[in-house]
């Protein structure tokens, strides 16, 4: 096996082991926005974790409550309904625009409250994730879906699938990349004979 193969299979067993803190494991004090900035760092690194860019800045943040995507903050400091808007908020723009989100957002917390929104939510994308990490590594178990699909959670289970397919496939190519670098660089090294 190739090591890009091998380091793949590695990240699929991340990819399947991956909890996204539910309603209750969020913290229940007002935090200000660096704590914010750390939490959904620690939350989402495996899954947005980029060397190169910021997963979500206090701009990104500002600039959510301006769009009501998320409520105002109360004297400068957050509390667990914000973390998981963020969370959401910071997955989904992955795949969809910030106006879907909203409207998504909207739609699931009306159905059935933000907490049980935000959690189902997280079942969801977990669940899409071990799906995928099963396709790359056919040895990791697949449980059952979290819910039938409706209509009520098809726009959300469709753009939890997205997501994941497309961090599965930005992380392929990034494996491919290196493989090619090293083919290349071996390629000149043997001319260089």
């Amino acid at each position: 096996m190739k090591q890009s193969e091998q380091e793949m299979k590695e990240w699929a067993q991340q990819l399947n082991a991956v909890h996204l803190p539910r309603w209750e494991e969020l913290p229940d004090i007002d935090l200000y926005m660096d704590q914010v900035m750390t939490l959904m760092d620690r939350y989402l690194d495996l899954l947005l974790g980029r060397s190169h860019e910021k997963i979500i800045t206090p701009a990104m943040v500002n600039n959510y409550v301006k769009l009501n995507l998320i409520p105002a903050p109360h004297k400068k400091q957050y509390n667990r309904v914000h973390l998981a808007y963020l969370v959401a908020i910071t997955i989904l723009k992955q795949v969809v625009t910030i106006k879907e989100v909203r409207v998504g957002i909207l739609y699931q917390a009306h159905l059935s409250g933000t907490r049980n929104a935000y959690n189902l939510f997280c079942s969801q994308q977990e669940y899409e994730l071990k799906k995928a990490a099963a396709e790359i590594d056919p040895q990791l178990a697949l449980e059952a879906p979290p819910e039938q699909i409706s209509f009520d959670n098809l726009a959300l289970k469709m753009a939890s699938g997205a997501f994941a397919q497309k961090i599965v496939a930005e992380k392929a190519v990034a494996l491919q990349e290196q493989e090619l670098k090293q083919m290349q660089e071996e390629h000149n090294r043997s001319l260089q004979k």
